[in-house]
């Protein structure tokens, strides 16, 4: 087997304070990567800039001037976290064997990656990036993230526990990753879609470097419910046997309502009968809001837009010039 090229690929959004320590600590990588043979000297990192608002790109650029193993790719605008992993991806994919994946902020041990490496070569196509513990995590980010996870799997969708997006994939997963066309992108429950063989490594995650996370407590909720709701209908469901158990419980009150009449029993109930409408009401709001969701899911589907747009990309004219240049010698 001939070394494999590699592309580590790193979306940013925002991380000017954190990239200068993630040049060097990924080109070390990368450097004793291909001193020990384990890949090809034409490996990469490829650095995605998410449409960021500070100096991001600029020292991309600047970087990748002073370091031939640095690349970027510059988004038009901002399109979220998994559509500029993907845009990495699906740029990367065209001259690596294998591809690995890795946020910016260090928090993902970096020192997994050669371990990664040896997996592909012991033959697997998918290596997962699992976190042994979660120590660096508030207890309510931990147990919200277990929660998730048991929820997801209770409700029949195939996630690897604690696993976000530090991973390995070879050409030939990604190939069959990217027939996934869907514009609502979880990459997280794709990933195993994919079915290759497969395998984990877990290492200890680190504090952040630098900086700030751009996963506050709003976004993290909105990400675990648009992979819920893009991969199972259990919510609809679920609102379902909620109304079914709200007519059965009202059914039961009308029968109580109906023998008190008869034995004279009765008096006036303005209380219960102002619960019960607020009852019926927000269980009504709720479900025409979890259908919602589908419908607004289905509308961006069927718009069918790009999920991304490229302003510059430094990482393609290498592959452009490579083949103009083996063009010529033959």
């Amino acid at each position: 087997m001939n070394r494999p090229v590699l592309t580590i690929v790193v979306p940013c959004f925002n991380e000017e304070e954190v990239l200068y320590e993630t040049f060097e600590q990924l080109s070390s990588v990368l450097d004793e990567l291909i001193e020990e043979s384990l890949i090809s000297i034409e490996s990469k990192i490829l650095f995605v800039d998410d449409g960021s608002k500070d100096q991001t790109w600029e020292l991309i650029e600047v970087e990748s001037e002073k370091n031939p193993k640095i690349k970027g790719l510059k988004l038009a605008r901002n399109v979220g976290h998994q559509n500029a992993l993907l845009a990495g991806l699906e740029t990367a994919s065209k001259q690596s064997d294998c591809v690995i994946s890795i946020d910016a902020d260090l928090q993902d041990d970096i020192s997994a990656i050669h371990q990664f490496v040896e997996k592909f070569w012991e033959g697997y196509d998918i290596v997962y990036g699992v976190r042994d513990k979660r120590e660096t995590d508030t207890y309510f980010k931990r147990t919200t993230a277990l929660g998730f996870y048991r929820l997801m799997g209770k409700i029949g969708i195939n996630l690897v526990p604690n696993h976000a997006d530090f991973r390995l994939m070879s050409k030939r997963s990604l190939d069959e990753l990217f027939k996934f066309k869907e514009t609502n992108l979880f990459l997280r429950g794709l990933v195993p879609l994919v079915g290759y063989k497969s395998t984990k490594v877990f290492y200890d995650r680190k504090e952040r470097f630098a900086g700030e996370s751009k996963y506050p407590l709003k976004k993290m909720l909105a990400f675990a419910f648009d992979g819920m709701t893009s991969f199972s209908v259990a919510p609809i469901r679920f609102v379902t046997i909620i109304g079914f158990l709200a007519v059965l419980i009202s059914a039961i009150a009308e029968g109580y309502a109906i023998t008190q009449e008869i034995l004279g029993h009765t008096e006036s109930g303005w209380t219960s009968l102002i619960i019960s409408i607020w009852f019926v009401g927000g269980l009504q709001l709720l479900g025409i809001g979890i259908i919602g969701e589908y419908i607004g899911k289905i509308y961006h589907e069927v718009k069918r837009r790009p999920r991304y747009a490229v302003e510059k990309d430094l990482y393609t004219i290498i592959l452009e010039v490579k083949q103009q240049s083996e063009a010529v010698i033959n």
